[in-house]
Parts: C-alpha cells; sequence; structure tokens
C-alpha cells in the first residue's frame, strides 16, 4: 500500500508541475501591439517581412515567428517538434528572423542561410544548420550546407552582392526582437501573441489554438 501511495503522489506532483509550466508559460504570453504606421512593429514588417522567405503553408490562417540563432541550444531542441507542429498542423506560415547573438558564427551562419535562399535552398540550409551539433565554424557551415544541396560558392557570391540587404534584414530583426522586449533566444510570435522564451510543444499548441480563437472573434 505504501508504494502504491507513493506511486499515486509522484503522478499527482508530476501532473500539479505539468499544470504549473502550461499556467505561467499562458501568463508570460502578451498581446503585440501592432503599430498601425509603417515602422519596424508594423504587422507588415513583423509578420511579412518580404526579404524572407516563407516555410510551411504560405497561405495559412496563422503566421509563427520565430526569433532564433542557429548556436541556441534551446532552438536546435525545439526544432525538430515546431517543424513536426508545422507539418501535421498544414495551416501554419512560418516566418524564421535570425538574430545572431551568440558570436561571429551565428552571423556567418545566419548570412549564409539567408545567402542560399537565391538558389531557392533556403530551407535546407536552415535545417542543416538548425541540425548540427556543437559550435559552428566557417569550415563546419560551409560542409553542412554543401551536404545539404547548397552550391556553397554561389551562396558565397550572392552574400556578397546582397550583403547590405542581408545586414538591413538581420538589423531589423534585431530592433524587433529588442522592442518585443526578448532577453534571448527563441522568442516567438504567434498570431497576436508575443511568446517570450522557451515553451513546451504541448503548450505552444495551446497558445496555437488560442491564437487562432483570437483571430477569430476579431472577424
Amino acid at each position: 500500500m505504501k508504494a502504491e501511495h507513493f506511486a499515486g503522489n509522484r503522478k499527482r506532483s508530476a501532473l500539479l508541475a505539468s499544470l504549473c509550466a502550461v499556467a505561467v508559460a499562458l501568463v508570460a504570453l502578451s498581446a503585440v501591439a501592432f503599430a498601425e504606421q509603417p515602422d519596424i512593429l508594423s504587422r507588415d514588417n513583423v509578420l511579412r517581412d518580404p526579404d524572407i522567405p516563407d516555410l510551411g503553408n504560405p497561405t495559412g490562417d496563422l503566421t509563427v515567428v520565430e526569433f532564433f540563432d542557429y548556436q541556441c541550444p534551446y532552438c536546435k531542441k525545439l526544432a525538430p517538434d515546431l517543424a513536426k507542429l508545422v507539418q501535421e498542423d498544414g495551416k501554419i506560415r512560418l516566418v524564421l528572423k535570425d538574430w545572431p547573438i551568440f558570436g561571429d558564427a551565428s552571423v556567418l551562419a545566419a548570412k549564409m542561410a539567408l545567402a542560399s535562399k537565391y538558389q531557392n535552398k533556403y530551407a535546407a540550409a536552415h535545417d542543416a544548420l538548425i541540425g548540427a551539433n556543437g559550435k559552428l565554424t566557417a569550415a563546419i557551415i560551409n560542409d553542412l550546407l554543401a551536404k545539404a544541396g547548397v552550391d556553397v560558392a554561389t551562396a558565397a557570391s550572392d552574400l556578397q552582392a546582397h550583403e547590405k540587404s542581408i545586414d538591413d534584414l538581420l538589423a531589423r530583426n534585431s530592433d524587433q526582437a529588442d522592442a518585443f522586449g526578448f532577453d534571448g533566444t527563441p522568442g516567438f510570435v504567434v498570431g497576436t501573441f508575443r511568446v517570450p522564451g522557451v515553451v513546451e510543444m504541448k503548450v505552444f499548441k495551446m497558445i496555437v489554438a488560442d491564437a487562432r480563437a483570437a483571430a477569430k472573434k476579431k472577424q
């Protein structure tokens, strides 16, 4: 009886901890106050930056924006679950905003991934870099991209040709992350909800559902 009682207590404690985690995460949510004027936090600048390729469903009913770094361990851990959610949901438009805050290698990785879009390899480049283990270097970045089917020489040439545009994009991403008050990566905007920090996927799914419900109320 004592063993059964102890096991029951453990299950109840685990459930309580899970419910508390959900409550804390939802309390951390705040509505995004999109600016009506075309400044850094306008709806179009945040959700529809023309220099960032759409992933997921380009015509989906909900946009999820992630501010991330290719060397952020939390971003890496979350990436497979986020990709699975986007695929299974089928109606999420995913916007990935490079916010390289982990040093020069992160900056280079972000720039090379963004340069890969000019050969329609952005998604492959992103998957290769976010799935890498350990710290990145220029050599590792090039090797990962090559193995993902990216023409590295062409990407480097495109980076040089479009460097100002890419630098401006990274600056916009950084300004937006700062304006949203994100302390680090990852940070999310889900519909009209700001989601700071790491969130368990079961909680993230609840946020997606709440964001859709909020959007319907405004229609």
